[in-house]
């Protein structure tokens, strides 16, 4: 039977670890399915159906990947205000309402018109729905991984909270399945017509699914313990204000980690539909299900690599993932230039195993940098802003370089000075390997001037 977590010996046992995780993957799964299933529609649909022609595929495209940017610039905002009320309230409630949330705007984006019925008013609604989908996935992945890091214990943090970023792949992986059916049974005109909708109708049903399971996980017990401080003291010292006083060093650590790792993201998965649709016109289906392959391979090496975070450290694993990071676009668009689909399999395949070493220890790095009072807040904050500099820019960025220069060169050197960064910030790390979180906490009281709990006394 498999035994309960506990916060120290002789505490009261809460959810055991296999349950946490399992909760916390079902709702990324769901929220990052319809997030991303936007980046695959924008590369793949929206281009046309939501905006004018200008002659030029291209500018659609653009202008898709634009209000897909929207999403990004609302995360930090969701990931402040939600931020504060899983630093104040707790974990599970604050994540039952993220995923209502991104789950009817993404319902409702399947049902909006085109251009060609209402002109203008399209794209005006898809960005409103976008934006709205955007502030909620900004307050779930700093909920969904602290559910498991505060939970996990010391030697297995980074490989118990990379489980929920496995559920990114996965998400993502769904989206993918989904289109490719549709494309696969449907015309080319039908599909672009209706059968895109399809997918985003769909997340009503597994929203409720991923509602349920998150239901029946409990809060963290050092949560807990924080939160009852913060209560006796009668205090405000948590969230965003707070930890921008307390630890402005650790929010930009955390900004520099994720860098890299959101940029190489988004140009492996949204970009490189982009290059071998207009470069190349490759088939739909068939780089639908490259991406397929690649998210499959992605989700099966994320927890492994979580694993050796925790053995050999974090600093690492992180560090190979961002050098092998800077390397791969220039062996990715000659592969993708041959057209051959096993070449594109590979290496979009390689870009996420890539990037995968920094993905999977991040949760684990991000917990460490922060206290439990202030850690949603913190984590959300640094993931999220960057998010606005990373992964919103890189598909619009390379996009327009390609128009520009017609090459990919630039997009390749975008990714060198990406990896750079994250690289010097790494470095800047202190090893946290088997880290507790009590003794975290502590250093805050200390450092705060403030009486320890019981549990980090």
């Amino acid at each position: 039977m498999e035994s309960p977590i506990t916060s120290r010996r002789g505490a009261a046992p809460t959810t055991p670890i296999r349950r946490v995780v399992a909760a916390s993957m079902a709702g990324t799964v769901v929220e990052w399915y319809e997030f991303f299933l936007y980046a695959t529609a924008a590369s793949l649909v929206f281009g046309t159906f939501f905006f004018p022609s200008s002659g030029s595929p291209l500018d659609g495209i653009i202008a898709a990947f634009v209000t897909y940017a929207v999403g990004f610039v609302a995360r930090p905002l969701g990931g402040i205000v939600f931020g504060q009320i899983g630093d104040r309230f707790g974990r599970k409630p604050t994540l039952q309402a993220t995923i209502v949330i991104v789950g009817a705007a993404t319902f409702l984006m399947g049902c909006l018109p085109g251009f060609a019925s209402v002109g203008y008013w399209a794209p005006a609604m898809l960005v409103a729905l976008r934006f709205i989908q955007g502030f909620a996935v900004g307050g779930e992945w700093g909920g969904a991984v602290l559910l498991v890091a505060e939970q996990s214990p010391d030697k297995q943090r980074a490989f118990w909270s990379s489980w929920p970023q496995a559920a990114v792949p996965v998400g993502n992986l769904l989206a993918t399945m989904v289109l490719l059916v549709t494309s696969f049974v449907l015309s080319p005109a039908a599909f672009l017509d209706w059968g895109w909708r399809i997918a985003f109708w769909l997340s009503a049903v597994i929203v409720l699914v991923g509602f349920y399971i998150r239901t029946h996980v409990e809060e963290a017990p050092i949560f807990l313990e924080a939160k009852a401080q913060v209560e006796k003291e009668k205090a405000t010292s948590f969230g965003v204000v707070e930890v921008l006083r307390r630890y402005p060093k650790g929010v930009a650590q955390a900004m520099g980690v994720r860098f890299a790792e959101n940029i190489v993201y988004y140009i492996v998965v949204s970009f490189s539909i982009v290059y071998l649709k207009v470069v190349h016109s490759y088939d739909t289906s068939q780089l639908l299900l490259a991406l397929l392959i690649a998210h499959v391979i992605h989700f099966a090496v994320i927890p492994p690599l979580g694993r050796l975070a925790d053995r050999v450290g974090r600093r690492p694993v992180y560090l190979a993932g961002a050098i092998l990071s800077a390397t791969w676009a220039f062996f990715a668009f000659p592969m993708f230039d041959t057209l051959n689909p096993v070449l594109i399999v590979a290496a979009v395949a390689v870009g996420l195993v890539f990037h995968a070493g920094m993905y999977a220890p991040q949760p684990a790095v991000m917990a460490e940098l922060f206290p439990t009072r202030m850690r949603y807040s913190g984590v959300s904050l640094g993931a999220q802003v960057t998010a606005i500099l990373a992964g919103s820019l890189a598909p619009i960025l390379a996009t327009q370089w390609l128009r520009d220069f017609g090459s990919w060169l630039p997009i390749a050197m975008y990714i060198v000075v990406a990896c750079v960064i994250t690289a010097l910030t790494v470095l800047s790390l202190k090893e946290t390997r088997g880290i507790s979180l009590h003794a975290i906490d502590a250093a805050d009281a200390a450092r705060s001037d403030r009486p320890a709990s019981k549990e980090t006394a």
